[in-house]
Order: structure tokens, then C-alpha cells, then sequence
């Protein structure tokens, strides 16, 4: 027998998630990308409500970074209607998910089943197989109902957690951790796409117990009515306290200053880098990876798949 590929599984949701996939699918691991559905915008939002299915958004685009097909497929997967009454707005690889849901009577079954038709390489598990919905109390004591409502509160958020409970996290994706080599923590809204997949009850104890090694790839910036002036170990800070000490092991810190332009189109936002406090990540017993980790050709600050990708696999 030859030597089993290391296996590799990527937590997360929203856009950081997929530019990690994206670059980790060209190595010789094995991938699982385990998906947030607490998603309540827009096409999701509305099939979540009309079909009581879990939000197929993050799925739909964690499908297309690691599906191998022709560019005109992934191209009218990702095709947003314009205009018609019921369809404007919905995208087409969501109505895909939705439909393959009923003929499969099963959310995980129906992306099984578009991931072999679209050749996706690596395992694509939902942390959940039902709808779930996500709420905050801000520190002032009042709850805020729904993903897309939280960071619109614009106040300190205290804690978020799910409804309705127990949400019974998806088997295969808590094996997934347990059995990993390598766990890692996409970058992403805190709150609205890092936590919901984190607070799912025997997610926590699953990172706790794995064998592998978990590494939380922090945040280069801020997030407007979600982490306004949180530094790296207040992103740490936040994930210990909804799930325990001891969770995550090394954190990965961009470690070039961000200038100019880019700042700028961020404070519009009220969006500043993330300062990594050295001291406090050290004391919280956390290995620090620090790297040029960005994309210098954007105009938005977005991780850079290659980069985040080799050093990720050096890991192993």
C-alpha cells in the first residue's frame, strides 16, 4: 500500500473560505470542506423560507472553487437571474442545490450528487442538515435575529447562538475533524461565517479531540458592526469563549503593513487592519505564523490562494 494522502479539513463560510479551497485543491491531500448554512440573504434567504432547506449559498461557492469542469458550466452555475418575478436575484447553482435537495429528499445527498456531476474534488459537508438560524446578544442585552441582521445592529456582540436547539451537526463533518491531520479555521465574518460552524454542539469537542494540528487563518481586516478595533488575539478571544480553551493551536498572521489606496476604501467601511498582539497570542499558548499572505494585485485585501495554500501544506 502507498502512503494515504494527509487529510486536510477547512472550516468556514463566506468569501475566505473558497479562496483557501481554491489553492489547497492542486496539492496531494485529502480535502474536506465542511460549510456554514446559518446564510439568510438574498437567493438563500428566500429558498431557506420557501423550502425549509438549509441556505445553499457558501455550498454553491465552495462547489465552484473546487469543481473541475468546463468554465461555461461554472459560469451558468453561478448565473444570477436579473429579471422574471420568482426568479430575479436567485442564482442558478442555488436552484440547483434546491432542486437536487427534493429529488434526493436530503440536503447532504443532493450536494453529493452535484459534486460528482460538477467533479469536485474533496468532500463538501454542511455543518448541518437542516435550516438553522442564526442569533446574537450584543452586550447591551438585546438579541438580534439572523445572519444578514447582525453586523446591521452596528453594537458590541456579546455571543451568538443557534436556533432551534439542538442543531445536530452533520456525522460525516465531525468525523472529518476527529480523523484530520490538519484543521483549518477560515478567515471570514467572525460572528455571521466562522462562529455559526464552530457552535454547532460536538464541533468544539471534535476540535478538541482531533488528532491533527488546527490553525486558525486570521482576518486582515476588521469588520464594520462585527469586529470594529479587534486585534488577532480578540479574534482568538472570541472563538475561546463560545467554545473553550485550548481549540486552536497556531493562528497565521498577515505580517506586511497595508497602505495607501486600500486603506482607504476600508476606513469608508470602518474597516482597519487587524493588529496580531504578539504578547497575547504567546500567552494564550498559540504558535504564531506570521506571512505575506495577501493578494497584491486587488484592489480589495483578499487572501492570496497560492501563498495561504503552500504554507498551509508545509504544515503537514
Amino acid at each position: 500500500m502507498g502512503e494515504k494522502n494527509p487529510h486536510v479539513v477547512v472550516l468556514g463560510g463566506g468569501t475566505g473560505m473558497p479562496v483557501l479551497l481554491r489553492g489547497l485543491k492542486n496539492y496531494p491531500i485529502d480535502l474536506s470542506a465542511i460549510v456554514t448554512v446559518a446564510d439568510d440573504g438574498g437567493s438563500s434567504g428566500r429558498l431557506r423560507t420557501e423550502m425549509s432547506m438549509p441556505a445553499p449559498g457558501d455550498i454553491r461557492n465552495v462547489i465552484v472553487a473546487l469543481s473541475d469542469v468546463e468554465p461555461m458550466l461554472m459560469d451558468l452555475f453561478q448565473h444570477r437571474f436579473k429579471n422574471g418575478n420568482g426568479l430575479s436575484g436567485h442564482s442558478m447553482g442555488n436552484l440547483l442545490l434546491a432542486a437536487m435537495t427534493s429529488v434526493t429528499g436530503d440536503f447532504y445527498n443532493g450536494i453529493k450528487e452535484i459534486s460528482r456531476v460538477l467533479n469536485v474534488k474533496g468532500k463538501i459537508y454542511p455543518i448541518a442538515n437542516e435550516n438553522m438560524f442564526l442569533h446574537a446578544e450584543m452586550t447591551d442585552g438585546e438579541i438580534i435575529t439572523g445572519e444578514s441582521n447582525i453586523p446591521l445592529a452596528n453594537k458590541k456582540i456579546k455571543r451568538v447562538f443557534l436556533k432551534p436547539e439542538p442543531v445536530l451537526p452533520l456525522p460525516e463533518a465531525v468525523q472529518a475533524i476527529e480523523q484530520a491531520d490538519l484543521v483549518v479555521i477560515a478567515p471570514g465574518s467572525l460572528y455571521t461565517s466562522t462562529l455559526p460552524n464552530l457552535i454547532v454542539p460536538q464541533i468544539g469537542d471534535a476540535l478538541q479531540h482531533t488528532k491533527g494540528k488546527v490553525v486558525y487563518v486570521c482576518n486582515v481586516m476588521t469588520q464594520g458592526g462585527e469586529t470594529n478595533g479587534y486585534s488577532a488575539a480578540d479574534h482568538v478571544q472570541a472563538i475561546t469563549d463560545h467554545i473553550g480553551k485550548g481549540c486552536i493551536h497556531s493562528i497565521i498572521v498577515h505580517n506586511k503593513p497595508i497602505l495607501g489606496d486600500v486603506r482607504a476604501v476600508y476606513a469608508e467601511e470602518n474597516a482597519e487592519p487587524v493588529i496580531y498582539d504578539t504578547d497575547r497570542l504567546i500567552n494564550m499558548d498559540l504558535e504564531i505564523i506570521e506571512a505575506d499572505i495577501i493578494d497584491h494585485d486587488r484592489q480589495m485585501l483578499r487572501h492570496d490562494t497560492s501563498k495561504v495554500a503552500r504554507l498551509l501544506y508545509s504544515l503537514l
